[in-house]
């Protein structure tokens, strides 16, 4: 019996006789292969029926003769313009490359939209829709992301083609790309054609792309709103104008590492993207004042994020944001060589930074205790002040900037060594009421001090607290923070290897509010009393701790863990000294509820602990097993155990 054939949407169905004989209609199921234009389909009939009427030599001829792939390339793009369905072109354009590439060159606009075919076999299928087929009617957001050797002009044409007809590609990632077949201009070209509705390109390290792949862009993606360029040397000014041309809905902006890239294109930018709200420009060599200062000036009704990295920019730059940048909310400023002290100072008094909230500043000299009481006056409503490798910053600064800065919530201070203790002691003393995080990163002046002030501060606004990697901090100084911060929540002093129980210990005393977020990795003096101590205190409000390097922690602190701790969702246990008793401990604790627990590097652990790792609650969801004893063997069977589960092994 021959099968049964129908055309449905330009489709063809093909039943199984012996289904057909044997099930009845219900019970059949429909075998979908890919859909096919009329036209073809025709063709294939005529050329099947001629196949029959010809001698045996004449049909070996014909098969061996060329069929749709002799056709010219217009005649066949003709064909492939009305093939139907997103699933229907993805399986087109496997056929071969250079049928995926006249796909890839058909606009979404130019698609031939086949009128409705009554649907013949809708008496012989189940009445549940497929759920692929009903995914193709269903538009909604999906992204492609194109990594390393699988970023190739194949692969990106491929993915416009499978999803620009639906209309759900808006965002399209590109890292890296194939060393000698990597993406190109023709595959942006791709995109542009099939994804008109394509909202976030990015492209990462991707050499071979130039002007005319991001005027392809331009042309055929007009709701282009976040546009990221990194590392892509041949993209110039041209391109950027294209883009800002075509594309008026942009509203984020990065630039990064892109030689090609100089003033004119980010003018552009500037004048025609008036819904520009970010922008991120990073360490390109030919941009410079014109550039910056055009782009402020002219977006400055909408721009509420700048980051500047890394430019031959001058006082001048910073000037125009100082005067324009009435909109800014965020500002980053980092490795700006040319830019001096007043050029801060203008920006400040300029007074156009009135809702300047967050201000970060890395490696910039011109950072001065006169530019920086400066900001701290003329930003009324700045909240978070983060300062990195700025060598002018000092103790006599920060009690000035903190007697200026009459709303600031967050300091952090990173590899700032002229700061000491006592400058610490003097901005705590005379911070706003709202204060509520300090951040000490690798600040080698931070240093014991002999003799305690005649006035200690007492912040008790203050919430969190981060003392990292300061060698120089050790048990003295962690008690005196205890005494002048009584209601912490957050602390965190990693790396700080000289701190023992004698300085933790009056800290936990003196802490007034619960401890909810503690790590203490790297710690390697911190006992278990002081573990003992800590749980037992704050054990109800406890709900991050981390002991990870702390290799004197034994089962005795993880027997008080499960005996205090009813909030803690986090426990680290790295490279300590816990066995499989203290994970029995643990296992059998009621009021725990543990979603994360890393016992990596526990050399005690060994495969006698499986069984109780296999019990743990049903909050668990992940579990760190690197660097022991247990073996694939015993990981193997409690991952089935524990199916539910993250294993990281």
């Amino acid at each position: 019996m021959p099968p049964f054939h129908d055309c449905r949407d330009g489709g063809l169905l093909v039943l199984d006789p012996a289904a057909a004989m044997f099930g009845g209609v219900r019970q059949r199921k429909r075998a979908r292969v890919t859909a096919v234009p009329p036209c073809v389909f025709a063709a294939a009939a005529a050329e099947e029926e001629a196949l029959r009427a010809a001698p045996a030599a004449k049909r070996q001829r014909q098969r061996e003769a060329p069929t749709l792939d002799a056709l010219p390339d217009g005649c066949l793009f003709e064909i492939l313009r009305r093939v139907q369905g997103a699933r229907a072109r993805g399986a087109s354009s496997c056929v071969s490359r250079r049928w995926l590439a006249l796909l890839g060159g058909i606009r979404a606009s130019e698609i031939k939209r086949a009128p409705a075919v009554p649907d013949l076999n809708q008496v012989f299928v189940c009445e549940d829709e497929d759920e692929d087929e009903a995914a193709d009617a269903r538009p909604g957001r999906s992204e492609r992301t194109l990594e390393g050797e699988g970023a190739t002009d194949v692969a990106l044409t491929a993915a416009a083609v499978a999803d620009g007809l639906r209309g759900s590609l808006e965002s399209v990632v590109v890292r890296g790309s194939h060393p000698t077949r990597g993406v190109t201009d023709s595959g942006l070209s791709a995109v542009a054609r099939g994804c008109p509705s394509l909202r976030s390109l990015a492209m990462w390290d991707v050499p071979q792309v130039t002007d005319a792949g991001l005027a392809e862009i331009a042309a055929g993606c007009p709701s282009l709103e976040k546009l990221d360029i990194t590392g892509c040397p041949l993209v110039t000014d041209k391109g950027l104008v294209a883009i800002a041309q075509g594309c008026p809905d942009l509203k984020t902006l990065t630039i990064e590492a892109c030689s090609g890239v100089a003033n004119e294109g980010l003018k552009a930018i500037g004048r025609s993207c008036s819904k520009l709200q970010a922008v991120n420009i990073k360490n390109c060599a030919y941009v410079g004042d014109q550039g910056v200062s055009g782009l402020i000036c002219s977006a400055s009704a909408s721009l509420a994020k700048v980051c500047l990295q890394g430019l031959s920019i001058t006082d001048a730059s910073l000037a125009v944001i100082g005067y324009y940048g009435k909109a800014i909310t965020n500002l980053t400023l980092t490795r700006l060589s040319a830019v001096g002290e007043r050029g801060f100072w203008v920006m400040a008094n300029a007074l156009g930074l009135q809702k300047l909230r967050c201000m970060s500043i890395t490696s910039c000299p011109g950072v001065t205790e006169l530019a920086l009481v400066s900001i701290a006056k003329f930003c009324p409503s700045l909240k978070q002040l983060y300062l990195r490798k700025c060598s002018q910053i000092s103790d006599g600064l920060l009690k000035d900037f903190a007697e200026a800065a009459k709303v600031l919530e967050n300091l952090q201070i990173e590899e700032c060594n002229r700061i000491t203790l006592m400058g610490i002691l003097s901005f705590l003393l005379n911070c706003s009421p709202k204060f509520k995080t300090l951040s000490l990163v690798k600040c080698t002046g931070i240093k014991d001090i002999c003799s305690a002030p005649a006035q200690l501060p007492v912040c008790k606004s203050l919430r969190s607290l981060t003392i990292k990697q300061c060698p120089g901090f050790t048990d003295a100084s962690l008690a005196v923070v205890g005494m002048i911060c009584p209601h912490l929540e957050n602390l965190d002093l990693s790396g700080l290897g000289a701190v023992t129980d004698d300085g933790l210990l009056p800290l936990i005393r003196s802490s007034e509010s619960g401890l909810i977020h503690v790590d203490l990795n790297g710690c390697e003096n911190l006992t278990d009393a002081a573990i003992s101590a800590l749980v037992k205190a704050h054990g109800t409000s406890l709900a991050h701790l981390s002991l990870e390097g702390c290799s004197k922690i034994t089962d005795a602190s993880l027997f008080a863990i499960s005996e205090s701790c009813s909030e803690l969702a986090e426990l680290d246990l790295s490279n300590c000294m816990v066995s499989d008793y203290g994970v029995a401990v643990l296992s059998s604790a009621e009021r725990l509820k543990l979603r994360v627990l890393s016992l990596s590097g526990c050399l005690k652990v060994t495969p006698k602990s499986v069984p109780f790792l296999g019990s743990m609650p049903a909050s668990l969801e992940g579990l760190n097993l690197q660097f022991n004893f247990i073996g694939n063997h015993n990981i193997a069977s409690l991952e089935k155990q524990l199916w539910w589960c993250d294993i990281l092994a």
